[in-house]
């Protein structure tokens, strides 16, 4: 090949000077072909095939691989054909007699030439992007799956991540929620993948059915939603890397906490320390690029919105309500009725009509069942016969001097006594159990074993006064003695004093 100094000359000599091609070949004692291509051409344009090379072992067996790559494009991608499976493949299925490198370098053209790309982006101030990612930590001394809420400002590179027990559709309402009491404001769009806590229904022509929950948040903070094409998560890079590096960066090493309230509150320390750094090639940091977020953002709501999702279910015979796999109880006089049960992230409320009902701690297990002893009583007091038996009061850890107080009475009662013990511990569904157990411990300092008694003296602690008892209604109160003092007996105490 030719240097690129003889092509500067020749070309000099011809196309400068007027000299003919004849000419020039003569002088530089080259072809006439050759001084052509120099005029074509200001550097050596390099070989150039005429036609592609035949490759007569692999050419039969091209279609073949193509097939393979197009079907990978919808097979999982940890289960996709590396270029030695198809290899082996064409070798032990089609008979291929040729070598392996002919069919690594064919694949990998094939990948680079269908090889998706990419148009660069410039985010505008104002917009968010949503997703969940999955860690793992140490919750009250349990490791379990973290379900990592976050939110990305592509703008301004800010963030925000919430830890939950569970993808699930309260979590994605009270993500966005959080989000957005943190930022101090509403995105004006908010771009996300096609989650089913989203996305009802994909129609034929592109268009999304919003789930119903999903449609209440939006209807009520006014933001636009926007989805990118279904498989394609690089549609929604920024919060797809933030993923990715805030599971690194911020949840490396495995977070440990007592409970999700205090790996969150370390997050959201992260994410507002986070906001002193300056990100790429930005020369601002992400705190003074998020002004301009916040000053396209909408304001929040007078009210907040309640991250929740609503079912109306019917009260079973044991006055039972099924959240998620998991039973509720309420009070008996509820029982086969329907009700409305609203599940938030970390507790269970369900309502008759607008009156709350029943409120219990969330349940992430399967099959369990959470009770208030206090829902039962009524009915055990029509039924005292299943109070060792009853499942709800199973495990109710009350204080030592309910057991003493149900001995007492059913001692001194016989069977009606296990029915005033059941009718003192509804005194807590009015009480707090604690002043509940200092009146009991008081009744059986008096001697005063009976549900009137304890009623009493609970209501006079209320009052912060004297308690009040008839005598003459507790046999067993021990009675005292007293007599008018006659003044002998006055008379001999003094002279004891003065002696």
């Amino acid at each position: 090949m030719f240097a690129v100094e003889i092509y500067a000359a020749v070309r000099q000599f011809v196309l400068v000077q007027g000299n003919s091609r004849r000419e020039a070949a003569r002088v530089f004692g080259v072809s006439r072909d050759t001084i052509a291509k120099m005029c074509a051409y200001s550097a050596p344009p390099g070989y150039r095939r005429s036609r592609p090379p035949t490759r007569p072992k692999l050419d039969p067996f091209v279609p073949i691989i193509d097939a393979i790559l197009a079907a990978d494009k919808d097979a999982p991608r940890k289960q996709r054909h590396t270029a030695r499976r198809i290899f082996e493949r064409l070798r032990d299925e089609h008979g291929f007699t040729g070598g392996i490198t002919i069919v690594t370098d064919y694949v990998r053209e094939a990948r680079q030439r269908t090889a998706e790309k990419f148009v660069p982006l410039r985010h505008s101030p104002g917009h968010a992007q949503v997703d969940f990612g999955e860690a793992i930590g140490v919750i009250g001394g349990v490791r379990r799956k973290l379900h990592v809420f976050f939110m990305s400002l592509p703008h301004s590179d800010a963030w925000f991540m919430k830890a939950y027990p569970a993808e699930t559709t309260e979590a994605f309402l009270d993500g966005h929620v959080s989000a957005f009491e943190f930022f101090g404001g509403v995105p004006q769009s908010i771009l996300y993948d096609n989650t089913k806590l989203a996305v009802a229904k994909i129609c034929g022509d592109g268009t999304r059915n919003r789930t119903q929950a999903f449609t209440g948040v939006i209807s009520h903070y006014l933001f636009r939603d926007r989805f990118g094409r279904p498989g394609k998560g690089n549609d929604k890079g920024k919060v797809e890397g933030l993923v990715k590096n805030g599971r690194r960066r911020f949840l490396t090493p495995v977070p440990v906490a007592a409970s999700f309230d205090g790996v969150n509150a370390r997050l959201e320390a992260s994410c507002l320390k986070d906001q002193d750094r300056k990100a790429g090639n930005a020369d601002r940091t992400i705190g003074e690029r998020l002004l301009d977020d916040l000053t396209a953002f909408r304001a929040l709501p007078a009210a907040p919105f309640e991250p929740c999702e609503a079912k109306a279910v019917r009260v079973t015979s044991t006055s039972l309500v099924r959240y998620r796999r998991n039973d509720y109880s309420v009070p008996t006089t509820h029982g086969l009725r329907s009700v409305i049960v609203k599940g938030f992230v970390d507790e269970v409320v369900i309502l008759s009509g607008t009156e709350e009902i029943a409120r219990h701690p969330r349940s992430y297990e399967r099959g369990a069942f959470v009770f208030d002893p206090l829902h039962y009583l009524a009915l055990l007091e029509q039924k005292p016969g299943a109070l060792d038996q009853a499942a709800p009061l199973q495990g109710w850890n009350l204080p030592e001097q309910f057991d003493h107080l149900r001995r007492l009475m059913e001692q001194r009662m016989g069977n009606r006594g296990k029915r005033e013990f059941i009718q003192v511990l509804r005194l807590m569904e009015v009480f707090e159990q604690d002043l509940v157990a200092g009146a009991v411990s008081q009744a059986i300092r008096l001697g005063t074993i009976s549900f009137d008694a304890v009623k009493q003296l609970a209501v006079a602690r209320i009052e912060r006064r004297p308690p009040r008892l008839d005598l003459d209604a507790y046999p067993h109160l021990p009675r005292a003695t007293v007599q008018t003092t006659r003044a002998a007996s006055y008379a001999a105490l003094v002279e004891r004093s003065t002696a």
